[in-house]
């Protein structure tokens, strides 16, 4: 880790093809700088996408990255840290990605209490296929596939992380910068599962869930003096459907993350050449 690192040694030499006010961009910058203020640099980092608008967002960041396929980029990531339990693991992607066909994944890495932080862009509609309803849309959000809403209430992933036992779950609004860069930050620095849900507006295919919606619904809970260490106070704010919230909603103290917990500390990504003593026998045994 380096304090000389600034946010922009993250940026790549490609350039993003997001739609011009995509709110992908400010939740990357706050991405950047949450990392490189954690000391963290591109030589230790690995981010892992999933599929979406969001899933570009390993080309567009200076570090190790994989995009994965739909779905799965938290099993990649949980794979990367035990395997390199010395890197700082950052997982992205989408509200469809992650609540819908990555939903199992994400109880189960949530449960676990992986040593990693996972931001999910959540504008509340499929934007890279152009508009759907995805599974935290509103239950009356027409779109083209759904001309009268989807007529089921939304996903709502803070309570599902709080209900698989989350250590860490925060929500923050990527044109507020600042406060943006800092719950990342925090996430980061969490001993645990860091999950932050940010509301990034899609700006072509949503004009529900806009910039000044949230600036005018947002309600700071740094600001309203809520305690992230209150278990029950997390599940008043986190339940509440009168309102949206930005901050830190819950936070274990005593979290302990799953390599610590299982005595994983050594890096276990260096392969010896060969196949692993008696692993053929093993093989005819069952061929």
């Amino acid at each position: 880790m380096s304090s000389d690192v600034r946010f922009t040694d993250f940026k790549s030499d490609k350039q993003p093809t997001w739609c011009p006010g995509c709110g992908d961009f400010g939740t990357m910058n706050g991405m950047m700088k949450g990392l490189a203020e954690t000391g963290n640099d591109p030589d230790n980092t690995f981010v892992v996408a999933g599929i979406g608008c969001s899933g570009k967002i390993g080309t567009y960041m200076h570090s190790y990255a994989l995009h994965g396929v739909h779905g799965r980029a938290l099993p990649v990531g949980t794979g990367v840290k035990m395997a390199r339990p010395d890197l700082e693991v950052m997982v992205a992607g989408g509200d469809g990605d992650g609540y819908s066909i990555g939903a199992g994944h994400f109880v189960h890495a949530v449960r676990r209490n992986v040593d990693m932080t996972y931001v999910v862009m959540d504008n509340r509609i499929y934007g890279l296929t152009k508009g759907q309803a995805s599974p935290t849309s509103r239950s009356d959000f027409e779109t083209s596939t759904t001309p009268e809403g989807p007529k089921q209430p939304p996903v709502n992933p803070l309570a599902l992380a709080l209900a698989s036992g989350a250590s860490f779950i925060a929500q923050s609004f990527s044109s507020d910068a600042l406060r943006h860069q800092e719950i990342i930050q925090e996430a980061i620095e969490h001993d645990g599962f860091g999950f932050v849900n940010v509301f990034s507006p899609c700006v072509t295919f949503n004009d529900v869930d806009t910039y000044d919606y949230f600036r005018d619904s947002l309600a700071d809970l740094e600001e309203e003096g809520h305690d992230p260490t209150d278990y029950e106070a997390a599940k008043e704010v986190i339940l509440d459907g009168e309102k949206e919230y930005q901050g830190v909603m819950y936070q274990d103290e005593n979290s302990v993350p799953y390599h610590e917990q299982h005595g994983v500390t050594e890096d276990m990504s260096d392969i010896p050449d060969g196949a692993p003593e008696d692993a053929m026998d093993l093989v005819r045994e069952f061929y």
